[in-house]
């Protein structure tokens, strides 16, 4: 039987990217790099370092009054604040949370983000009370697609990982999820729906919303 659910969250819990594209603009402006949509896609599953490192590369700015260690700081403080002042909460995370508490012993989630974005992320939504653990990558040697971050948040709620599901929405989240040992349901970005690289997930669905009884127990079998 399954004993935990942990939950990506960028992409998954949140429609981020958005978020993180007008942080990149707002900020790299300030070190005069005026990015388009089109450039921005292109960095969309870096590390918001790398991200930095590669716009660093491109076009170098000041570093005396502005490192790349600041930059990424800021943009990271942006995605907060938009967070805080502009993103909606969607309805249906609380719904699905829900229906997990009832099956399950543990919610976790295992980010890549920041801390205190996902804790940002967090509060939007009014989920403190459903979560029993939550970790970020970026406390890991690792980053995903490196199971790190999953056998941390495994070890934390005490849960074999066999007897655990994961939800992501990325090919590295699916394959950090699976090196840990752990069932990975994909609920894709819209760009990668057709994409073969995801057959390696063990279910697909077009949403959460889509999640309920029949897939539980087909899990569950």
């Amino acid at each position: 039987m399954i004993e935990a659910v942990i939950f990506d969250m960028d992409g998954l819990l949140i429609d981020s990217e958005p978020l993180w594209q007008q942080a990149q603009k707002n900020i790299f402006s300030t070190v005069g790099i005026d990015l388009t949509h089109q450039e921005m896609n292109k960095t969309t599953w870096m590390r918001i370092d790398q991200v930095v490192e590669y716009r660093f590369q491109e076009s170098p700015w000041n570093e005396e009054s502005d490192s790349k260690q600041r930059i990424t700081q800021k943009i990271e403080q942006e995605v907060k604040n938009l967070i805080e002042t502009q993103w909606k909460a969607k309805p249906w995370v609380q719904k699905i949370l829900s229906f997990f508490s009832d099956k399950v012993h543990t919610i976790a989630i295992a980010s890549s983000s920041a801390p205190d974005i996902i804790q940002a992320v967090i509060k939007k939504l009014d989920i403190q009370n459903y979560l029993s653990s939550i970790n970020s990558a970026e406390d890991e040697e690792f980053w995903k697609p490196h199971p790190a971050v999953y056998l941390t948040t495994c070890e934390k709620i005490w849960v074999n990982p066999s007897k655990c599901i994961a939800f992501e929405d990325s090919l590295n989240g699916i394959k950090s999820a699976q090196a840990a040992h752990i069932r990975c349901i994909w609920i894709p970005e819209w760009s990668n729906i057709s994409s073969p690289d995801f057959s390696i997930a063990d279910m697909l669905l077009n949403s959460l919303e889509d999640f309920w009884k029949d897939q539980w127990e087909e899990l569950n079998r």
